[in-house]
């Protein structure tokens, strides 16, 4: 017992301690994954050109130019939407740089569905924002990324989704506390409704505000669920950084 004791401790001590929590769950008939980061404690950043200006494209790519500097990718998910050449469609900043400016016109898309939103990254919080919200306060965001439509906006769904809707797709996305302290990721393992989809936020996770990433490319990275989806090369990603692990 003494022996197997002290194996199970060493095993610990191999293994990375990740501190962003991710788990399955189901709600309604659906499969998702969650992952809960504590904003005010974990660093969360946004990813899309490394140093000679290409896009990652992938998570790990991302992780390979962190660990040369000591640190690891400890989560990662795609983080809004982009053209062929992985640039943003919409608002994009990265450590303070205004890479895309603010789109808040309606337009082709999930995207022009309107409202859109924007998701802020400051010093201790995460906050998504409704776009023309966004505009009007003008957060000194050091990291934000814009995508649409908004889930859930002050608490109500996007007034364009539907009970009855037959449009089915895989979906990733992301909530915030009121507070800012969390911010709340989520991806369904099987195809779901836009209606389900915020319905996932607004009444299971209890949300005020929830904003959709992007739609069949979603991806996830969860080591902990020893999890690594791979496929075509995304635009913006989001992830934590953890250092020494």
């Amino acid at each position: 017992m003494i022996l197997r004791a002290a194996a199970l401790v060493l095993l610990s001590w191999a293994l990375p301690a990740w501190a962003v929590t991710c788990e399955d769950i189901r709600y309604q008939d659906n499969s998702y994954t969650i992952c809960t980061v504590d904003a005010a404690k974990e660093e969360l950043r946004l990813f899309l050109y490394n140093d000679g200006g290409a896009p990652y494209g992938h998570f790990n790519a991302v992780d390979r130019a962190l660990q040369s500097d000591g640190e690891t990718l400890s989560f990662g998910m795609n983080a809004g939407m982009y053209h062929e050449d992985r640039a943003p469609v919409g608002h994009y900043v990265e450590n303070g740089k205004e890479v895309m400016r603010v789109i808040a016109n309606p337009g082709p898309g999930n995207f022009g569905l309107l409202p859109n939103g924007i998701l802020c990254l400051r010093p201790g919080r995460a906050d998504v924002f409704e776009t023309l919200d966004y505009v009007d306060q003008s957060p000194d965001c050091t990291f934000a990324t814009q995508s649409g439509p908004m889930l859930v906006i002050d608490g109500n769904l996007h007034p364009r989704f539907l009970p009855d809707s037959t449009s089915r797709f895989i979906r990733n996305g992301v909530g915030t506390t009121a507070d800012g302290s969390k911010a709340i990721f989520a991806i369904s393992n099987n195809s779901v409704t836009f209606y389900e989809f915020g319905s996932l936020y607004r009444d299971h996770l209890k949300l005020p505000n929830a904003l959709f990433f992007d739609g069949n490319i979603s991806r996830l990275y969860a080591p902990d669920l020893n999890r690594d989806d791979f496929g075509f090369a995304v635009g913006p990603i989001i992830g934590t950084v953890e250092t020494g692990n």
